[in-house]
């Protein structure tokens, strides 16, 4: 899906999409091993729900953030109903405009002693 929105109109982006697209950064991933990869990324604070993952991930394809891969990594060994996931260049660029919008608030907060 080719879009012409700015990355910046998507923000704040929901917690849920931005651990999603912190999981597809380098590599394709079916739900189950996206919900894994959030949850070793977090040291098991973020667990996120079926229904929590699957509803991002609808709404992540309609704004053109991540599209479903064509091909299974290893057809062969894999289960033929797995779907799976890549982020898209504009879905990288709206993980970047959140990280930056992140990071702005961190530093925020180290101004004021919230953060050490």
């Amino acid at each position: 899906m080719k879009t012409t929105r700015k990355p910046d109109s998507l923000l704040p982006l929901p917690t849920a999409m931005f651990h999603i697209l912190t999981a597809l950064a380098d590599d394709e991933l079916h739900g189950y091993a996206i919900m894994q990869d959030v949850a070793g990324r977090t040291n098991g604070k973020v667990k996120m729900s079926p229904g929590t993952l699957y509803g991002a991930i609808r709404r992540m394809l309609e704004l053109g953030l991540i599209v479903e891969a064509a091909e299974r990594p290893d057809p062969e060994s894999d289960h033929e109903r797995r779907r799976y996931y890549r982020m898209t260049a504009f879905g990288r660029q709206v993980a970047v405009a959140e990280s930056t919008r992140l990071l702005a608030l961190v530093n925020q907060a180290k101004q004021i002693g919230w953060v050490g």
